[in-house]
């Protein structure tokens, strides 16, 4: 009787630039690994893709999920593509974002309430949109862990003073979405520390004063 390895989270920084409206800034981004000893989700594609592919080893890459298409989360897709045999999923309201760093190159897509199946469970997916229209996250519900990529951090929603980005749009997907999940589920962000939605939900109304 054969046994499944249980699932687990790895993470792995990576360090570039993010470009838009002319600006660069330089950032650290979260790119997470999701799945067992066999078989992983990678979610997000961030700056160098060698310490990706050296985090996968040999398990076989389900797939590869943008939670967005802001450069600093796209930069490596086609090449990990490519390298690891997976497909990019990415939600194509974020199609003209994607079309700014890699243009005429094909990715899958990934919608709303999509699952994607990995080390025996599911991966939901959940359309977030705010910080960029096609934004999403990954809710694992098995072990209670979220991936919100730059949709909700430590500290509040992502920053939407951005071309194709909107507060009151990232406010009703978190407030909606994301705060009708479980309060000890984990939040596993883009960038920085993650949280709790227990921890974050009781602020949404300062945020909301705070604005944009």
């Amino acid at each position: 009787m054969s046994s499944v390895s249980p699932i687990r989270v790895d993470r792995v920084v990576t360090h570039g630039t993010f470009a838009l409206d002319g600006g660069e800034w330089e950032v650290d981004n979260n790119i997470w690994l999701v799945g067992n000893d066999d078989e992983v989700v990678v979610i997000d594609a961030a700056h160098t893709a060698q310490p990706i592919i050296d985090a996968v080893g040999n398990r076989k890459v389900v797939a590869i999920v943008c939670t967005h298409a802001h450069n600093d989360h796209i930069t490596v897709a086609p090449e990990l593509s490519e390298k690891l045999d997976a497909p990019i999923l990415l939600n194509p309201a974020d199609d003209m974002l994607w079309e700014m760093t890699h243009p005429g190159v094909a990715h899958g897509t990934i919608e709303d309430g999509q699952r994607i199946s990995v080390a025996g469970t599911d991966i939901q997916t959940i359309a977030t949109p705010g910080h960029s229209p096609g934004s999403v996250c990954l809710y694992l519900p098995e072990a209670g862990e979220l991936f919100t990529g730059d949709t909700l951090f430590s500290g509040g929603p992502g920053a939407t003073g951005r071309s194709f980005s909107d507060f009151p749009t990232i406010i009703g997907s978190i407030r909606d979405k994301l705060f009708a999940l479980p309060a000890e589920t984990t939040v596993h962000t883009g960038h920085g520390d993650g949280t709790t939605i227990g921890t974050e939900s009781p602020h949404l109304e300062e945020w909301i004063k705070r604005g944009s």
